[in-house]
């Protein structure tokens, strides 16, 4: 992964525990990195690690470290200089979903050696739709429940509820549906 999603790690780590915690939680992942640089590559056991220290260190699960991760990421990238990439994504809920697979497309313009998920979006009226995420990387779903949190907060929507359901494996890959609803402010 990118140094950016390390930096962003960092980031939520920091503003939600403190320093401290976070140079207890490099030390006990074995990171030694003295910051991350965001457009260079780093193996994805760095940032594995670091989300199972931080889980460890902080009393916290995994899965709703990932959660929170997710949700902040929404909001770091845009504070991060990626706010216009975002804001041409789409101008909607909807939108932005159907079109992540763009979005990563243009960032991979930037990060030539980005391995992104994929997502495919199916609308199933004006308040729902179901959602599939493939990736080739294991444990990060709930990274995606707080993606789409992030983004119904950033779209400013009332309530967002998503149900993951059952992944399937195809080879290296795997599938995660979910189904997603939501309420207009």
């Amino acid at each position: 992964m990118y140094g950016l999603v390390n930096q962003a790690v960092q980031g939520l780590i920091t503003k939600e525990f403190g320093e401290d915690k976070w140079l207890k939680i490099k030390e006990k992942a074995g990171v030694d990195e003295e910051l991350f640089v965001s457009l260079k590559s780093y193996d994805d056991s760095v940032t594995y690690d670091l989300v199972g220290a931080a889980s460890e260190i902080l009393k916290v699960d995994a899965s709703d470290l990932l959660e929170a991760f997710g949700e902040y990421w929404v909001l770091y990238t845009a504070q991060e200089g990626y706010g216009e990439m975002l804001d041409m994504a789409g101008s909607t809920f909807v939108e932005f979903l159907g079109n992540l697979n763009h979005l990563h497309k243009r960032v991979g313009d930037l990060m030539p050696d980005l391995a992104p998920p994929s997502f495919e979006t199916e609308l199933i009226n004006e308040q729902e739709l179901r959602l599939r995420y493939t990736s080739k990387r294991d444990g990060l779903t709930p990274m995606v429940i707080g993606l789409i949190k992030g983004l119904g907060k950033r779209f400013d929507l009332k309530e967002v509820h998503i149900v993951q359901e059952e992944t399937k494996e195809d080879g290296e890959y795997a599938t995660t549906p979910f189904h997603v609803t939501w309420k207009n402010n």
